[in-house]
C-alpha cells in the first residue's frame, strides 16, 4: 500500500464536510423563511393576560406600526430579551403587545410584575393555536407590523440592541416615512 492511499479516506471525509456546510446552512438561523411575511396578520380573538373579561382581536393591532412578540416564561431567551423590549418600549413610541405561548397564567403575571411590562397587552394563547396560525417555531420570536396590519418582519430568536438598530430600527424608519405619504 503506497502512501497517497492513506490520504484518500481523509480527502473524501473532508469533502462531505465541506459539502454538507455549504448545502446545509442558512445565511442566517434567526431569519427563517415565513409565509407570512407582507401578509395580513391573521384574524384571531384572544383574552387579554391578567383580564379574562377583555377580549381582543386582529383589529386591535391596527392604527400603527407594533412589535407582537412571543415569549413565555420557560423560555430562557425570552429573559435575555425582557431587558431590551423595556428599553425599546421606554425610548420608542412602537407600540408592543406580547403573545403569552403555552404558558401557565400565574407565572406570567407574576414575571411581568417582577421584571416590568413593556406591552400594551398581553395575549394569552394558553393552547398555542394562535402560534400555530403564526407559524411559530417556538418562544421568542417577533412580528413587526405596518398600521394597516401587514407582517413586514419576522424575528426568530431574542431581540437584543444589535438586532434592533441593524434590522428592526430601520424597518421602523421605513414604515413611518412610507405613512408621512398617505
Amino acid at each position: 500500500m503506497n502512501r497517497a492511499s492513506l490520504f484518500v479516506p481523509l480527502g473524501i471525509f473532508s469533502l462531505i464536510v465541506v459539502l454538507g456546510y455549504l448545502g446545509f446552512r442558512l445565511e442566517d438561523p434567526h431569519r427563517l423563511p415565513s409565509a407570512l411575511l407582507d401578509k395580513p396578520f391573521p384574524e384571531f380573538t384572544a383574552t387579554v393576560l391578567g383580564e379574562p373579561e377583555r377580549v381582543v382581536s386582529r383589529s386591535d393591532l391596527l392604527g400603527a406600526p407594533v412589535l407582537v412578540n412571543v415569549w413565555a416564561t420557560w423560555c430562557p431567551t425570552c429573559k435575555a430579551e425582557h431587558e431590551e423590549l423595556m428599553r425599546i418600549d421606554e425610548l420608542t413610541g412602537l407600540r408592543l403587545v406580547g403573545v403569552n405561548y403555552k404558558d401557565d397564567r400565574t407565572k406570567a403575571l407574576r414575571w411581568l410584575r417582577d421584571f416590568g411590562n413593556p406591552y400594551e397587552f398581553v395575549l394569552e394563547d394558553a393552547d398555542g393555536l394562535l402560534g400555530v396560525e403564526l407559524g411559530v417555531y417556538g418562544a421568542p420570536e417577533s412580528f413587526l407590523l405596518d398600521a394597516e396590519g401587514k407582517i413586514v418582519y419576522k424575528r426568530v430568536g431574542e431581540i437584543n440592541p444589535r438586532v434592533w438598530r441593524n434590522e428592526i430600527a430601520p424597518l421602523m424608519e421605513r414604515l413611518e416615512v412610507a405613512s408621512a405619504y398617505e
